[in-house]
């Protein structure tokens, strides 16, 4: 019996886009979930006492606690960076560097807001432990940081991008909205692992220390994916 062959289907590579973009925005529902699950858990530390602290948790002003507290804050903006760009741009590469940071960091920060229920610790910093002050307290760098703009409004650690920065980012279009985002992801990064770098020789629980490790290496690697995406686009890290 002799087969038949199949025309070509002119719709394969657009019908192949669409499933790319409804598994983006599968994953996004999840990070988005994570995302949100957190929020709630915050505001619930805000509302009610903590649990009683458990047996051997580390203290509320530990490394271990600090470092909780304050990378499940930075991770939820690059999660918040990251789905600004998803809208903002067609480019795959862009779409998919996208994808990973948002679902690696929203998972990350659920760990993170999990292990402050475990010890029975506050999920947000308190008046006289503001954030990074674990990190101050041993001559770590300052938060905050120098930005284009000269605008540090809601910037709370190393880092993170101010909030007129973020109404930037989802004002831009296509490879304006691509280049500021490595830039401010960049930045981003840089401060996430000076942080997850004090963490590994200051904090004292294993786990952690595992995670703050894997945090380094993870997003060294991206800042190197990510200064070579800005040089094809002719741009460059900010100083």
């Amino acid at each position: 019996m002799t087969g038949t062959t199949e025309p070509t289907d002119p719709a394969t590579g657009a019908e192949r886009r669409k499933t790319a973009r409804v598994r983006w925005a599968s994953g996004a529902a999840v990070a988005l979930a994570l995302l949100f699950a957190g929020a709630a858990a915050v505001a619930s530390a805000r509302e009610d006492a903590p649990a009683p602290r458990a047996a051997g948790a580390p203290a509320p002003d530990s490394a271990d606690a600090g470092f909780a507290r304050d990378m499940a804050v930075h991770h939820q903006q690059a999660v918040e960076m990251s789905f600004i760009v998803r809208d903002r741009t067609e480019d795959e590469d862009v779409r998919r560097l996208a994808y990973d940071i948002a679902n690696t960091q929203a998972n990350q920060r659920g760990m993170l807001l999990g292990w402050l229920d475990l010890w029975g610790l506050p999920k947000v910093s308190g008046g006289d432990d503001p954030p990074m002050a674990w990190m101050r307290s041993g001559g770590g760098h300052q938060h905050g940081g120098q930005h284009a703009d000269g605008d540090a409004d809601g910037v709370l650690m190393a880092g993170m991008a101010s909030r007129a920065e973020l109404e930037r980012l989802a004002r831009l279009d296509g490879e304006q909205a691509e280049v500021f985002y490595l830039q401010l992801m960049t930045d981003h990064h840089k401060g996430g692992v000076a942080m997850a770098e004090a963490c590994a020789s200051r904090c004292t629980v294993p786990v952690e220390q595992r995670l703050a490790r894997g945090m380094v290496e993870g997003q060294q690697s991206e800042l190197g994916l990510m200064r070579d995406m800005l040089t094809e686009r002719k741009a460059r890290p900010r100083t």
